[in-house]
């Protein structure tokens, strides 16, 4: 009869026979306490929590971080075009200078000293890679590490992962692309924002360049200034009206009002004639499961959250143990997930009616799910299972989006059949398209949020009346004037969409997939570089339009640099760290490049010779002096105010 001392161990990870002391070192407080109830260590102390043979302790934010200008060279202090470019021959590290900061350190250091092993239970990211290095390294360390790397918080995933321990060595790819894009970020932003404000800022004003920022504004800038620059022209459509049913010219649009007209007195006179009805039916497959930016792209547009809102609200579910991974830029599961579907599926009894006809039957393992060669450091977003009654409500509504999500790719596809009609009038062709959804499918799942939402229901069916071959009567053609459109702003939405494929429009998934590896920024950082723009006065926000203020829109007239704006080009460096990051380039040799670049820079500031830019204030985004309601906003040749729809007539012409 094993006694209770033996029956208790059980639930916690045991040792080997030597007792060592294992010092296990998390990304925050709350993990570190998951972490250390499950290993048996019930002992709070100031700053770890220690017992049976482990010392948890924790990290906050980021704890280290690369010297200032200052601290490599005094008479880098002063800003001065003469001191540029700063480029250290070696790169050091220090303790941030806050006390809260100063004292956790001060344990860490002390428990890493007379630890036998270290167990690196950061986040398991590279961001979260590089923070902790920084601090083991700070530290002194010079134990065995060993690397925890899971993809959710849950008991059972933290068993399984201390069960399977990395050697730090096999991180050790991810650690050198971090530590490369910090120094490269440290390297562009020091340099280029120090020679850009000393040449040609006034006002004591700052102008802030970033080698992922600066090109994300551009994007915006660039937009706007298309949408101000637009000229509407008119075109014509011609459509006729048979059997209720809208037909339209398959010319396309008449440029022209007397060719429009043309076509339509040709058509006026005769019958309408149906000359080929066509049905073919198909397949729709299940959106797929959410990626970081796929999910920050669903919120803008169902709830209006902003990147950073969803990308703070997964986080929390994250830690909640009800959701997986969020910094993951897949949107497939590994072949190792599939056993585990069964009991994830058990595991949502809120969707029980969902999920039911899921565990009725063999649960299916399509490789549009499941694809181990689309999946490197973690899998898609996708429930763990554990109940969580303690969401607030905005968890509640991101969580819903990541279970119906989840349920719908285990559901059969959705048939549809797509008719269409072909029509003739004196020999003008008309054409029709109309789609019926045979058996829903997987849009099962969906219906109550349909339901909601008015825009998809239009979207959804367009059924025809049943066409014969060879049939006529009378019909009612109308010429239409329209006029083109200008781009519309970017969203939040469309903005993170843009940073994913470096700007290029792309609406197919698999052309997105190839276009990631040179997008701009990381998944994890998209939303912090937006949050950045706001903060800086660079864009600002009208419903969920990004508008770019005077003062962006000044700096990036001003940058001459191709380099420094363009998204296509800052997605090349992204591809070149990733390939850091794959053990595919050398991280010297991106570095390399980039200080090249940065001095390439520093010259060409130096030598032009242009007129310095005029940064004057301007009055864009302070109130309306005549109606005191709207804000102040740039159009092609004045500003005006905002609330020019509701009669407000104020106009400042540019002088």
């Amino acid at each position: 009869m094993p006694t209770k001392k033996k029956i208790a161990s059980k639930k916690n990870i045991k040792l080997s026979a030597v007792k060592k002391m294992i010092v296990c070192i998390a990304e925050k407080p709350s993990v570190a306490r998951d972490i250390a109830e499950i290993l048996g260590a019930k002992t709070r102390k100031d700053g770890y929590i220690e017992g049976n043979g482990y010392q948890v302790t924790w990290t906050f934010g980021h704890l280290c971080g690369l010297l200032e200008p200052h601290e490599y060279a005094p008479e880098w202090k002063a800003w001065a075009l003469s001191q540029l470019p700063m480029i250290p021959q070696r790169f050091g590290i220090k303790v941030m200078n806050d006390s809260g900061i100063l004292k956790q350190f001060k344990v860490i250091e002390t428990l890493m000293a007379s630890a036998d092993q270290i167990i690196n239970c950061g986040d398991a990211g590279q961001e979260g890679e590089l923070i902790q290095r920084w601090v083991m390294q700070k530290a002194l360390c010079k134990c065995p590490v060993k690397r925890l790397w899971i993809s959710s918080l849950t008991e059972d995933a933290i068993r399984e992962g201390f069960k399977n321990l990395k050697d730090q060595s096999e991180y050790q790819r991810l650690y050198e692309a971090g530590l490369s894009r910090a120094i490269g970020d440290w390297l562009l932003g020091m340099n280029a924002t120090r020679a850009y404000t000393l040449k040609y800022a006034k006002n004591r004003q700052v102008l802030s360049i970033g080698r992922v920022q600066t090109p994300t504004l551009a994007l915006i800038v660039n937009r706007q200034l298309e949408i101000e620059n637009f000229k509407p022209e008119a075109y014509w459509e011609l459509k006729t009206i048979y059997r209720d049913t809208i037909f339209s010219a398959t010319k396309g649009r008449f440029q022209s009002v007397e060719e429009g007209t043309q076509f339509l007195e040709t058509v006026k006179s005769s019958d309408f004639v149906v000359t080929e009805v066509g049905t073919k039916k198909g397949t729709e497959s299940a959106p797929r499961l959410f990626d970081l930016t796929s999910l920050q792209v669903e919120c803008n547009k169902k709830f209006a959250f902003s990147a950073d809102d969803t990308l703070k609200t997964i986080q929390s579910l994250y830690e909640k143990k009800v959701t997986t991974y969020p910094r993951v830029d897949t949107t497939y599961l590994s072949d190792d997930m599939y056993p585990k579907i069964g009991d994830i599926m058990k595991g949502l009894k809120d969707y029980s009616t969902l999920t039911a006809p899921v565990l009725a039957a063999k649960i299916p393992k399509s490789k549009k799910v499941f694809d181990n060669t689309k999946v490197t450091d973690h899998h898609a977003i996708i429930p763990t299972g554990v109940y969580s009654a303690a969401l607030s409500e905005n968890e509640k509504r991101v969580f819903d989006l990541v279970v119906r999500r989840f349920i719908a790719n285990f559901y059969p596809e959705c048939k549809i059949s797509t008719t269409t009609v072909l029509g003739e009038v004196a020999g003008v062709e008309f054409k029709v398209t109309g789609k019926q959804i045979l058996d829903p499918g997987w849009r099962t799942v969906f219906e109550k949020n349909r339901q909601e939402d008015e825009k998809d229901v239009d979207d959804e069916e367009n059924t025809l009346p049943a066409f014969v071959k060879g049939e006529s009567g009378s019909h009612e053609p109308t010429l239409a004037e329209k006029w083109t459109s200008p781009p519309k702003p970017y969203t939040e939405a469309t903005l993170l969409r843009a940073m994913e494929t470096a700007g290029k429009l792309v609406d197919n998934d698999e052309l997105r997939d190839a276009l990631k590896e040179n997008g701009i920024g990381r998944p994890s950082t998209r939303a912090a570089i937006i949050e950045t723009l706001f903060k800086r006065d660079y864009i600002r926000k009208e419903r969920k339009n990004l508008i770019a203020t005077n003062t962006g829109i000044d700096l990036i007239r001003t940058i001459q640099e191709e380099l420094l704006k363009s998204a296509e080009l800052t997605g090349l460096w992204e591809k070149k760290l990733r390939q850091v990051e794959k053990g595919e380039y050398q991280a010297k040799d991106f570095l390399d490049e980039l200080k090249e670049m940065v001095r390439q820079v520093v010259f060409n500031v130096k030598s032009d010779n242009r007129q310095h830019h005029d940064n004057t204030p301007s009055p864009e985004g302070s109130r309306c002096p005549l109606c005191g309601k709207g804000i102040l906003l740039k159009g092609k040749m004045a500003y005006g105010c905002s609330e020019w729809k509701n009669g407000c007539t104020y106009r400042l012409p540019f002088t």
